[in-house]
């Protein structure tokens, strides 16, 4: 920093007024420099299981007086506003009303209405999973948990485009991690396996069967 400061020529008392005046800023500048470099890599990680059942978390939705309940099934016109749309009519999901991100989010709720035994969309903290960002370390909620007659699914359906971005694959990590665990610990006491699916959106067709899903996507 100072030597950049003396390509300006800067008299030196020039240079500690700019130090002194301006030392949070300059602070936040090399921390953030320092942080888009910086990396780790952990040989092992110590897994601690706390509790084998977790409740479901409750969900707030905010709609607009008199604003009617949209059935899932319903193709959706206007898909810039699906967002602000509430879903019902399910009878396989633990939650009685969804919101969706995406129409793609809500055809495969079609295809999980039609295929699995259960299921429904966390909301944050449910799951606790969390991924590495630079430096952050932000909480990762999967869009569907979904429960068939041999195992649990935990599914993130993404753009095409997006398959191959950084975040989208420090989540898978830290998810499929997560689910390795839970299975670990599951099956000593005959539950259920978990998966984590990651599923392109153009895979995403109502015709097809959810356990195709399974044997395409699911990864290790």
């Amino acid at each position: 920093m100072v030597q950049h400061l003396k390509a300006k020529q800067l008299s030196d008392d020039e240079i500690n007024n700019v130090l002194s005046n301006h030392r949070p800023l300059i602070a936040k500048v090399i921390y953030t420099q320092m942080a888009a470099h910086f990396w780790e890599k952990a040989d092992t990680y110590e897994v601690e299981v706390r509790s084998g059942f977790t409740p479901l978390k409750s969900c707030a939705y905010t709609i607009a007086v008199g604003q009617a309940v949209n059935s899932y099934r319903d193709t959706v016109v206007d898909k810039g506003k699906i967002k602000q749309m509430l879903f019902g009519g399910f009878s396989k999901c633990l939650y009685p009303v969804q919101k969706f991100d995406s129409d793609t989010e809500r055809r495969f709720a079609v295809i999980l209405e039609r295929d699995a035994q259960k299921w429904f969309k966390p909301a944050k903290g449910q799951f606790k999973i969390y991924y590495r960002d630079g430096v952050e370390h932000p909480e990762y909620v999967p869009d569907f948990v979904a429960e068939t007659n041999d195992c649990v699914l935990m599914v993130e359906t993404k753009l095409q485009a997006e398959m191959t971005d950084a975040v989208v694959q420090a989540k898978a990590d830290a998810a499929c991690k997560w689910c390795q665990n839970a299975s670990a610990h599951l099956l000593k006491y005959g539950g259920k396996a978990w998966k984590y699916l990651l599923i392109p959106h153009d895979e995403v067709k109502e015709n097809f069967q959810l356990g195709d899903y399974v044997q395409k996507f699911a990864q290790l």
